[in-house]
């Protein structure tokens, strides 16, 4: 599995690239959606896995779909027009959609979440989330928790101190010049507002050793990565999100996800490998006493299911691509 210094989904894509869905194929497969079943979309972007699971679902079914972006949600709106299923459009970010569904009482045969950027967003120069188009440091992908504005990357590196800064290299891009990078952010902001794209680029190139410039991709791809992760509380939102959506599913329901670096797909990992686990009584107990049953069986190889040669070929972002899923085998949460 790819590390998050070597994500290979928007941050490394060439702006005006198609939007192409990874493991299109794959994620229908393992979701499994039936007609007239009711299926959420945690993550709906342009569309392309919902319109694949909405032909399977037919007019009698429903689906969900959740997105934060103010242009996916417009897309949503077209969708839902001409859509073969029942559409229903949460704006909001998936952990707190998820939470809203719960609260409603709401239940669903299925659930999926595609955690990679999306190409519309690199593709909008003035949202700030390329490193290869000045442009105003922005980053945000819509609005947070409960409708709250975010503050933008602009606003992350013009206030946060250089530990916190450094911190936010290390664990969210194994930046291996984090110190030196964050160092030099504060420095250059205390002579002027580091307030776009190309300003932070230009620190962050300057901060590193010069032949580091030239190997491993774009030398601020990292920090990009970084702080977007950090602007949005990408890491957060999955956390709450995948128990909320596993409390929405009926019996044999099913919830799975793509994962594009191991940061993302750690939480997938652990989430769905709790699930599974059955008796946690010490091993020195004869019988066991903590009544503790598996809550899940996982769908698919352990390991995951990585796009083919093919799709790779076809769609470099899907490269470090990783998809795993689980089936519910208790009953659901009591409304």
């Amino acid at each position: 599995m790819a590390g998050p210094s070597e994500r290979s989904d928007a941050d490394g894509q060439e702006p005006g690239a198609p939007h192409l869905p990874v493991l299109a194929d794959e994620l229908v497969a393992m979701l499994d959606p039936r007609p007239g079943q009711t299926i959420v979309d945690g993550t709906f972007g342009a569309g392309g896995h919902a319109a694949l699971v909405a032909e399977r679902l037919g007019p009698e079914g429903q689906l969900v779909v959740v997105d934060r972006d103010p242009v996916a949600l417009a897309i949503a709106e077209r969708f839902a027009a001409d859509a073969p299923c029942r559409v229903r459009i949460v704006a909001a970010p998936f952990a707190e959609a998820f939470a809203r569904l719960g609260e409603e009482g709401f239940r669903a045969d299925g659930a999926y979440l595609d955690l990679g950027m999306s190409s519309m967003q690199i593709d909008q120069a003035d949202r700030g989330f390329a490193y290869t188009q000045d442009a105003p440091l922005d980053m945000r992908m819509g609005l947070g928790e409960e409708g709250a504005e975010l503050p933008s990357a602009a606003d992350l590196v013009a206030t946060a101190e250089e530990r916190e800064l450094a911190r936010l290299l290390r664990e969210y891009a194994e930046e291996r010049y984090a110190g030196k990078i964050a160092r030099a952010i504060v420095r250059e902001r205390a002579k002027a507002p580091i307030d776009t794209t190309g300003r932070l680029v230009d620190v962050v190139t300057r901060a590193i050793p010069t032949p580091a410039r030239y190997a491993g991709g774009h030398p601020a791809k990292r920090t990009f990565q970084a702080l977007r992760i950090a602007v949005n509380d990408e890491l957060g939102q999955i956390d709450r999100a995948l128990p909320a959506a596993w409390d929405l599913l009926h019996r044999d329901g099913r919830l799975v996800a793509i994962s594009f670096h191991s940061l993302e797909d750690r939480r997938l990992k652990r989430f769905f490998g709790d699930l599974l686990q059955g008796c946690v009584c010490p091993p020195d107990l004869p019988v066991c006493v903590c009544g503790h049953e598996p809550q899940a069986e996982l769908i698919g190889p352990r390991r995951g299911v990585a796009p083919m040669p093919e799709e790779e070929a076809r769609n470099p972002r899907s490269r470090s691509a990783r998809l795993r899923g689980a089936r519910r085998i208790v009953d659901e949460v009591a409304a």
